[in-house]
């Protein structure tokens, strides 16, 4: 199993269940340095029963979903978090694998920690690898048919690519600058 990246992981407590996590693309609402997590390849979700809202049916402490982390994001209110979108992020999966691992948290203070998979004992090689489902939070982008019959990408606006930028780059709109040369 060696050759896996030192924190190249980032471990979960959440109460929210498999299924919440695949209709938002990924676990949500984390508090947390989002470059880091950007450089981690894997989320690892583990269990905690003890919410008063627990969702899932997992034994506490065990790993129950992991993740291939496609991208941090900052996240929209919930009724669980109705802080600015900003103070928290979704990390979105692009690929995730059904897991029973007990034991897998060790009662952190903060429900984030960085590892690796390889100190947990995972080889994600061995992992059934599932593509996520089309998220709630994703929107759908209108697509135009082409001349060949095949669907295309709408043309965004200025604006619109500032701002998805800003979100990519963690910076305010007014910090892009697009030059098109033609």
């Amino acid at each position: 199993m060696g050759g896996i990246v030192a924190n190249d992981t980032v471990v979960l407590f959440t109460a929210k269940s498999v299924e919440r996590i695949l209709q938002e693309g990924g676990t949500s609402s984390w508090r947390l340095d989002r470059n880091h997590a950007r450089q981690c390849a894997y989320a690892v979700c583990t269990r905690n029963s003890n919410a008063d809202w627990v969702e899932g049916m997992e034994e506490h402490h065990s790993a129950f979903l992991i993740g291939k982390i496609r991208e941090v994001v900052p996240c929209t209110p919930t009724p669980e978090n109705n802080e600015s979108p900003e103070k928290r992020y979704l990390i979105q999966f692009s690929e995730f694998a059904r897991v029973k691992l007990a034991n897998i948290w060790k009662g952190d203070r903060n429900p984030v920690k960085y590892t690796s998979l390889e100190s947990l004992g995972v080889d994600p090689s061995s992992l059934q690898w599932e593509p996520m489902p089309e998220s709630i939070n994703e929107p759908k982008r209108k697509r135009q048919p082409s001349k060949s019959g095949k669907s295309r990408i709408q043309p965004l606006t200025m604006a619109e690519a500032k701002k998805g930028l800003a979100l990519m780059f963690n910076v305010t709109p007014e910090a892009i600058e697009i030059t098109i040369r033609g």
